[in-house]
């Protein structure tokens, strides 16, 4: 699938023809540069490896300094593959924001905020006892029994409990390319992305 590496800007809204408001997501998708170019004959498959976002010259080391140098390109923050590009491109070649077009499906992968250790109510949405009966008064949120009785004398593998959420790879397939803005390198696609603000992405046809 041929793609892009991009920056998530934040969510805005915009109105369709028919006047509705559509939540959507403004995404910086390139320029990207073609920093090496994968061939059956040397790598065993065909795929672009992209770089987006300079980064100091001084931040690199003499492996991705050599790396970038052959592209003819500065040194950069994120690099991806992507298998599936259509057309030939070579190495140092800049892949815009145009291979998208407005109306096509495109599917976008991000690491979703890291929320840290988090309770089973906001991790799994166990509804906690509400101060009902029982003589509960400091347990609202607590888990509740995770075990049977002496056989197995066990907790299962695999028990809904407490613990770290967020900071995992999503991916939010077919989201609606609402806008192209190639003069400004922007993407804006229906619906919400995971990841904060700033944070890298990458789209993929």
């Amino acid at each position: 699938m041929s793609g892009l590496i991009g920056k998530k800007v934040g969510m805005t809204s915009i109105f369709d023809e028919n006047g509705k408001n559509i939540p959507c997501t403004v995404i910086e998708a390139g320029p990207c540069v073609v920093t090496q170019v994968r061939t059956e004959e040397v790598d065993g498959y065909k795929a672009l490896q992209l770089g987006f976002d300079d980064k100091a010259d001084k931040r690199a080391n003499k492996a991705e300094a050599g790396h970038f140098k052959k592209a003819g390109s500065s040194p950069k923050k994120k690099v991806v593959e992507f298998k599936g590009f259509g057309e030939d491109y070579k190495l140092g070649d800049t892949v815009g924001v145009d291979v998208f077009v407005e109306g096509e499906f495109v599917d976008v992968i991000g690491t979703s905020k890291g929320k840290g250790f988090q309770g089973v109510v906001k991790r799994h949405g166990f509804a906690g006892v509400g101060q009902a009966t029982h003589g509960q008064h400091n347990r609202l949120r607590a888990p509740g029994s995770i075990g049977a009785a002496s056989y197995p004398a066990r907790v299962f593998k695999g028990m809904k409990m407490a613990g770290r959420m967020g900071g995992d790879r999503v991916t939010v397939q077919n989201l609606k390319v609402l806008k192209v803005v190639p003069e400004k390198n922007l993407l804006v696609v229906k619906g919400a992305v995971p990841g904060h603000k700033n944070a890298y992405v990458t789209i993929e046809k």
